[in-house]
């Protein structure tokens, strides 16, 4: 009869333990464990983070990091974490978040235009990705890299084709590029590159051309005419004359350091640059700034007519005035120059 209680208070207490024991994994597995009102959050776990950076991001998100631990714990998590961006929706049990976060890395869409530096591109994209600005520029100007796929240091700018891309947030800067470069390919498909051999410019030099008809007129309905300005003039063996080519060799002087061009004054024809389109015939050694596809697409496209020269139209702010002989083009140009000096500006 001892014996029998005994017994009885031994299966009583296994049953209390496994009923604690069955009720703590039910809570570890299946009760829902958020503690944010919004429908979702997101966390960005490094490469290299641990356990317990994981663990930082967790806690302000979970009710019970103690549940979340053990489950963690016993799915083998803590030893196999995985870099990411991540979701983690209102409700969700510690199963369905560590099976987010464990395999369900999302995908960021990274924008840029206009960066018109390899540096301002790497500061772009560091706040889009995981990868640092110091680290993209070091695999954006790696002198391999560039002698291998048709690039230099004038040049190397215009392999990055703005516009919004998908990658993983912790894309590593050598894959950002490398993907990137598999994009540039992929822009220049075979029609590009027809257009491009038929008006005798590389890929390279086309974005030379964008870069400086991307800079005279952001109105795309007039970009393909001032591209053919400038392909006039290179049939014709002329100089380009560019302004914003001049502005571009003017801003890596000390002289111009934190200063803004307004005015391109003679003194500014006399700057020894390659980039100096004044003094110097055909295309710049590169990009002067990242042009837009529809630069690019200008250029290849470009207008067929028989204009040498372009100035603003004071009349029509944003477009210009086109010239075929420069009798016309110096009278539009004074009637620029008149409007520049009431305006006040000299510079």
């Amino acid at each position: 009869m001892y014996f029998k209680k005994i017994f009885l208070a031994i299966a009583l207490i296994g049953l209390v333990v496994a009923a604690y024991f069955a009720y703590y994994v039910y809570s570890a597995m299946f009760v829902p464990n958020t503690s944010f009102n919004n429908d979702e959050a997101y966390v960005y776990i490094e490469s290299n983070a641990t356990y317990d950076d994981v663990r930082a991001l967790l806690e302000p998100l979970l009710k019970d990091m103690s549940t979340f631990d053990a489950l963690a714990s016993r799915k083998k998590y803590t030893t196999n974490i995985k870099p990411g961006k991540f979701a983690i929706k209102k409700g969700m049990t510690n199963n369905d978040i560590i099976n987010s976060i464990r395999s369900k890395n999302i995908p960021v869409r990274v924008s840029f235009n206009n960066q018109n530096s390899l540096e301002l591109l790497a500061g772009r994209i560091a706040v889009q990705i995981e990868a640092d600005s110091t680290t993209l520029v070091r695999a954006f100007t790696d002198k391999d890299f560039m002698q291998k796929n048709g690039f230099n240091e004038a040049t190397a700018l215009g392999m990055y084709v703005p516009n919004t891309y998908e990658f993983f947030w912790n894309t590593s800067a050598e894959a950002f590029r490398d993907k990137m470069l598999k994009e540039y390919n992929a822009f220049w498909n075979d029609s590009r590159l027809d257009k491009a051999r038929k008006i005798g410019l590389s890929p390279n030099e086309v974005i030379a051309l964008a870069s400086i008809v991307q800079e005279e007129s952001k109105q795309r309905s007039e970009q393909p005419r001032i591209a053919g300005v400038y392909m006039n003039r290179l049939k014709n063996k002329w100089t380009l004359d560019a302004d914003p080519t001049l502005k571009f060799a003017a801003y890596k002087l000390p002289k111009y350091k934190n200063t803004v061009i307004k005015r391109v004054l003679n003194v500014h024809k006399e700057i020894k640059s390659p980039y100096n389109t004044y003094k110097n015939q055909g295309l710049p050694p590169g990009l002067i700034a990242m042009p837009d596809i529809t630069a690019i697409d200008a250029v290849l496209n470009y207008e067929k007519h028989r204009y040498f020269f372009f100035v603003v139209d004071v009349n029509k702010p944003g477009f210009h005035k086109f010239s075929k002989s420069i009798s016309q083009h110096n009278q539009y140009a004074r009637e620029y120059h008149r409007y520049l000096s009431k305006k006040g500006i000299k510079r």
